[in-house]
């Protein structure tokens, strides 16, 4: 059954002697713990684990069998430091503190040259901790000739000044360009396009501001200039918990991406006022550049790349869509978000959210005219544990979430329609996957389906309960009554 078919990957009993001996934890650190793990061609994986705080990396097909390849520069020592990773058409893109006493970096680690961010005189990263990465294609159907760029985010110590001084962290996205090769002299090995910037996630009654982002999704569309930024933030005081789910537009952040910069003076971060060379430093090669005779990084001016050495930060904070969280969430920490597009029975397409707690708790949540309706809330695993990853597969064959943690991964339905036992619970569930067929709640998996079955939700209306049908019902809600034997419920329904 190749089912049953597994991998052992160990760490050598000598390197778990040798982490011993460096002081290091055999219960939670001397093992290998598999931090990166991707695609790299039709038939072979390539894999990163923390080999007892020995890095080795592995391209193979689905076996450990070949010569490992040295990990230091590509995973983390410690299993316990954010990181995040991404293969790129052949090229590795990755972002995490990888050694002992190594400051935080964002790097390419192959193809030669590789390249990194700078640390002198103006240091870009700052205890950065990394919770995710994207590749976005904005080469295609450019107007501009411009590049594809790769998008990091992460937590780290404020730089700045803030209004608050109780929070020390602030939560960022950067981005790099893919076909950046560095500085011909200025620069050299390092990145000349890398930009920073302020993501916001605040509750303005509570006026309470959640600064430590946790997970990130990127929701691509296939214009991906329209891509959505989704967030889980929460606070950096351990002692409170609380959680807010807040959404960016690309098109929002590459706007403050082309805003002033912040400059240091007085050790102090400003807003820059002065001159800014041409071309604009940190921008991309684009059409403009070549016909300047700009054909890659390697042949900026010196003046442009002294620039952005010194000024990574954008002055400007990017400010999630409709101002405010999708989602606030009290006595929860979620730490794993993924976001799925389902059409529903009423042709409308719904916001359905995963999202993963630290104490193993799965939500499903739909949104619906800017709110967020929980609809089910699962217990994972049998002993406590934070959800450390989450993915959906959305193929029709097998509609499944996956949740891990360090003691397992357990495959769950993406929706549990039969749990809705009648008419009523299942249109009133709100869920977008299940619809009435007459004697059960079912999930709708074919246009055949969705001729025949009932919504469970809709969109333009609201459901309190009693007294009779009115004529505004939308259609679909009046055959549920007419053709599908809801007879012992009756409906208002307002419409806006």
């Amino acid at each position: 059954n190749p089912l049953l078919l597994q991998i052992d990957w160990d760490a050598s009993p000598e390197q778990k002697k040798q982490c011993l001996n460096k002081g290091r934890d055999n219960q939670t650190e001397c093992y290998n713990h598999i931090r990166f793990l991707q695609r790299y061609n039709e038939t072979h994986l390539y894999a990163c684990g923390t080999n007892a705080f020995k890095p080795l990396c592995d391209a193979e097909r689905f076996s450990f069998s070949s010569d490992f390849e040295e990990g230091r520069d590509r995973c983390p020592y410690d299993p316990a430091k954010g990181y995040t990773g991404l293969l790129v058409d052949g090229e590795m893109f990755t972002a995490s503190q990888y050694e002992f006493r190594s400051s935080p970096d964002v790097r390419r680690n192959f193809p030669f040259p590789t390249l990194r961010t700078e640390e002198a005189p103006t240091r870009w990263l700052l205890e950065a901790d990394f919770v995710g990465s994207v590749l976005l294609k904005e080469s295609i159907n450019s107007s501009v000739g411009d590049d594809d760029k790769i998008y990091f985010f992460f937590t780290e110590r404020s730089q700045e000044q803030i209004v608050y001084p109780s929070q020390t962290k602030v939560s960022r996205v950067a981005r790099v360009c893919k076909t950046d090769w560095g500085g011909q002299r200025t620069l050299q090995r390092k990145w000349t396009t890398f930009l920073k910037a302020r993501m916001v996630c605040s509750v303005p009654e509570y006026e309470l501001h959640l600064n430590v982002l946790r997970d990130v999704f990127v929701l691509q569309n296939r214009d991906v200039h329209s891509s959505i930024f989704y967030g889980v933030f929460g606070l950096e005081w351990k002692n409170i918990k609380a959680s807010a789910i807040c959404q960016y537009a690309l098109s929002d952040v590459q706007k403050v991406f082309e805003g002033p910069y912040m400059e240091v003076l007085d050790s102090k971060w400003r807003e820059y006022t002065g001159k800014v060379p041409e071309p604009r430093p940190g921008s991309c090669i684009t059409d403009l550049h070549r016909s300047h005779g700009i054909n890659s990084s390697r042949d900026l001016p010196d003046n442009v790349l002294t620039f952005a050495r010194r000024h990574p930060l954008m002055a400007n904070q990017v400010h999630p869509m409709g101002v405010r969280p999708l989602m606030f969430k009290r006595s929860v920490n979620y730490v794993k978000i993924v976001v799925h597009k389902e059409l529903a029975l009423d042709g409308n397409l719904y916001t359905v959210l995963f999202l993963g707690t630290d104490d193993g708790w799965l939500h499903r949540a739909v949104e619906i005219n800017r709110d967020v309706h929980i609809i089910e809330e699962l217990q994972m695993f049998n002993e406590p544990q934070p959800v450390q990853s989450l993915l959906v597969s959305s193929a029709l064959v097998c509609r499944s979430v996956y949740v891990g943690s360090y003691s397992g991964v357990v495959q769950a339905p993406m929706s549990s329609c039969h749990r809705y036992t009648s008419c009523y619970d299942c249109v009133f569930s709100r869920d977008p996957f299940c619809g009435w067929d007459g004697t059960v709640c079912v999930e709708i998996f074919s246009r055949a389906q969705r001729m025949s079955r009932c919504p469970a939700l809709n969109n333009s209306t609201s459901y309190p309960a009693s007294a009779n049908l009115s004529k505004a019902t939308p259609c679909a809600l009046r055959n549920i009554t007419k053709s599908h034997n809801c007879k012992n419920y009756t409906f208002i329904v307002r419409v806006p």
